[in-house]
């Protein structure tokens, strides 16, 4: 995420209007005025549509509404500034989708900006109409977040800890009992990493 919100940034310097600057002549990325508003839209929208190019709609949108969970609240209710970051995660899955490349996405989402399909104030009447929230967050939660060719699952995310593990890497870690809502599922002699029976219906991993 962060090397995304640092692209667009320097994209938005570049193409759109000027980002303020540390005294080093850096963008500084934790300026006022950069939030609920529209650069926080198209910040939004493009790290949403890298998620979406490099890892799929599905893991794109998990990871949004994973973000608002931490930084906003639990439960169904959703105030203004949240229902614009899900409209506009929503927008950049859109386009990444569409995306041969970030430069691309960016254009894209540029236009979608200066013709209003973005969001850019939490007081816009538009409301977000997909799924909005995630209740709650298992302990040691992880995704799938690359197959293979052959659809095996071979890249991992542990959302709470925000690390990328390799299958190997995670197989290992289940068997040291690291991950003990996770099993190990022997298919055509391949140890496979699955999820013990919970009722998270967004867990990916079986």
């Amino acid at each position: 995420m962060q090397e995304a919100r640092l692209e667009v940034y320097h994209f938005i310097d570049k193409y759109y209007k000027t980002m303020p600057r540390k005294e080093d002549g850096t963008i500084n990325q934790y300026a006022k005025g950069l939030g609920n508003n529209d650069i926080d839209a198209l910040r939004h929208a493009y790290v949403s549509g890298v998620y979406t190019m490099e890892y799929g709609e599905f893991v794109a949108d998990m990871l949004g509404r994973l973000n608002e969970v931490r930084h906003l609240n639990f439960g169904d209710k959703v105030d203004p500034s949240e229902n614009m970051d899900l409209w506009n995660n929503a927008v950049g899955r859109k386009y990444g989708t569409k995306s041969k490349d970030r430069n691309e996405l960016f254009n894209l989402l540029l236009k979608a900006l200066k013709e209003g399909e973005l969001i850019i104030t939490p007081s816009d009447e538009r409301k977000y109409k997909g799924e909005k929230s995630i209740k709650r967050v298992p302990k040691d939660f992880v995704i799938k977040i690359q197959e293979n060719k052959s659809g095996a699952n071979i890249e991992f995310l542990d959302v709470n800890k925000g690390i990328v593990l390799s299958k190997d890497d995670f197989v290992e870690a289940i068997r040291k009992g690291k991950y003990p809502n996770y099993s190990l599922k022997v298919v055509d002699g391949v140890e496979i990493p699955i999820s013990k029976r919970d009722r998270f219906k967004f867990n990916n991993l079986g």
